[in-house]
């Protein structure tokens, strides 16, 4: 299936994508894409709801942000090895942990605001991990029964924030939309392989990012459980899984969004967005 969540900001309701692509409205079934709705019953309830006789959703509505209640947004860096080598950097022994605000999630297709005093907006495409059920100190080898689905994610990111500020990366990863994802909550069981689906992106059309989630250091499997030995996953948490090469911090020289600037992306199966940068007010 392919979950979403439709209309205005703030007032967002579930929706599911059916096979023909138009979007129908769960929203007398199911409360929102979030919480109980996305546990593997609530998945198998929904699976077993007449997809064909709900009502049809505008085509010009705008699409939110694909998983409601969130309350982690955990990203994981420098896990592809070629993203490290452009950044300077060593393939770290262990998976590099840091956590994106929830405050910074908005929709796929949403303006992204470039935020005052930035002078190194950056793109990322990444592999988004939704949870489904709460996992803690789970195996590698039962770690997928963890995950609701998948989603195209955007991190978003002020390098001069993140590396020249002194302190963690957090503060140039959570700025106000800087977390786009969607449009869709794929469910697993339409994802054969997550280790192995097509990645890219580009900007004024130009491809920056043409990758694979298969170079990946560290798997989802491997994620999922080393991510539970260290706090509980729950419902809705959002696991960003890093991004190939092909940022503008690896460019010789290093080029920067500016206001303006239209960013597309996407993954195989997991849908595609398209951000418009603007300078926040």
């Amino acid at each position: 299936m392919k979950l979403m969540r439709v209309g205005p900001l703030g007032q967002e309701k579930p929706a599911v994508l059916d096979k023909d692509g138009k979007i129908r409205d769960l929203s007398a079934h199911v409360a929102d894409i979030g919480g109980a709705a996305i546990s593997p019953d609530g998945l198998a309830r929904i699976a077993d709801i007449d997809i064909a006789g709900l009502p049809v959703v505008p085509a010009d509505t705008r699409i939110g942000a694909c998983v409601a209640g969130t309350g982690k947004f955990i990203c994981i860096g420098l896990n592809y090895s070629d993203h490290a080598a452009e950044s300077g950097l060593a393939v770290p022994p262990e998976p590099v942990i840091f956590m994106k605000a929830t405050s910074a999630i908005c929709g796929p297709n949403d303006d992204v605001l470039i935020p005052r005093g930035s002078e190194k907006t950056d793109w990322e495409v990444e592999l988004g991990v939704v949870i489904g059920k709460t996992a803690k100190y789970v195996t590698e080898a039962e770690a997928l029964d963890y995950v609701a689905g998948y989603c195209v994610a955007h991190d978003v990111s002020e390098r001069a924030f993140q590396t020249e500020r002194s302190g963690q990366w957090t503060k140039g990863k959570s700025c106000d939309t800087f977390g786009p994802i969607g449009p869709w909550l794929v469910t697993k069981d339409e994802i054969s392989d997550p280790q192995n689906l097509g990645m890219w992106l580009k900007v004024n059309g130009e491809t920056m990012q043409n990758g694979s989630s298969k170079t990946m250091v560290f798997g989802v499997a491997y994620l999922v459980s080393y991510l539970s030995q260290f706090m509980s996953l729950h419902p809705g948490d959002i696991i960003s899984t890093g991004t190939p090469p092909g940022v503008g911090l690896g460019m010789k020289p290093p080029r920067y969004l500016k206001p303006g600037d239209i960013v597309e992306l996407g993954i195989e199966t997991l849908g595609t967005q398209k951000q418009t940068f603007r300078a926040d007010a």
